[in-house]
């Protein structure tokens, strides 16, 4: 063989060679950039725990007030409140549990499904809303002691974020709810807050629904959407 011909050959061997190891390496780069830039978001993590009991408080009727930001990832601070009540039934000895939320000034009713993993030791949360009836990609998680964080990925209004859900029981009574959007991988916005009052079931919920689904009716002692 002549040398041109087999130094072209060596040449073009050490090329491939260097082609093949950049494409083995760029996948693991990516994953690499994604995990460093998934740390820098505080507490992120889709791999937290909790206990099968963990939402055997929420069982039964609540009234909510809820708030809301006007407009979501825009560093806006105007807020917006409104009032609902909500029905949670347990199922499966507890490993699954649904409530249904009616906001009479919306004119809306939204539909959460949680289910326990026994293998994982972990909660997956679903919610489906009147307004598409589609079931969104879920938060997992569990409480530690009081406190529950759920995590997950989603798209809001075609930005993709990381989802933070905070349950706090506050005691037998009470309950706090917090929704917080990342954006950017950094940082996070709390964008909805609901505050949780336990209510009489036999006034509140019927067959496990709201009673009043589809009536507005006079709410002058609660807050109202501005």
């Amino acid at each position: 063989m002549p040398e041109r011909i087999r130094r072209f050959l060596e040449a073009c061997s050490v090329l491939v060679a260097i082609l093949l190891a950049f494409t083995l390496a760029e996948p693991q780069t990516r994953a690499r950039r994604a995990e460093s830039d998934i740390s820098l978001l505080p507490g992120y993590s889709t791999s937290v725990t909790g206990g099968i009991h963990d939402f055997d408080y929420f069982v039964g009727a609540w009234t909510v007030r809820q708030r809301t930001l006007k407009t979501r990832g825009v560093g806006s601070n105007e807020w917006q409140e409104f009032p609902s009540m909500v029905c949670v039934t347990p199922y499966v000895n507890g490993m699954v549990e649904v409530s249904e939320m009616y906001s009479p000034t919306k004119g809306s009713t939204g539909f959460t499904v949680r289910a326990f993993d026994l293998k994982k030791q972990q909660w997956s949360v679903h919610y489906i809303s009147s307004r598409n009836g589609e079931m969104d990609p879920g938060v997992f998680g569990g409480f530690n002691g009081a406190q529950g964080k759920f995590y997950g990925e989603d798209v809001d209004n075609g930005r993709p974020i990381k989802a933070q859900i905070t349950w706090t029981e506050l005691d037998h009574e009470h309950a706090r709810w917090e929704q917080a959007f990342s954006y950017d991988n950094h940082t996070w916005e709390t964008n909805w807050i609901a505050e949780f009052t336990r209510a009489d079931p036999s006034t509140t919920c019927e067959g496990g629904h709201p009673k009043h689904r589809g009536v507005i009716f006079d709410h002058t002692n609660e807050a109202a959407p501005t």
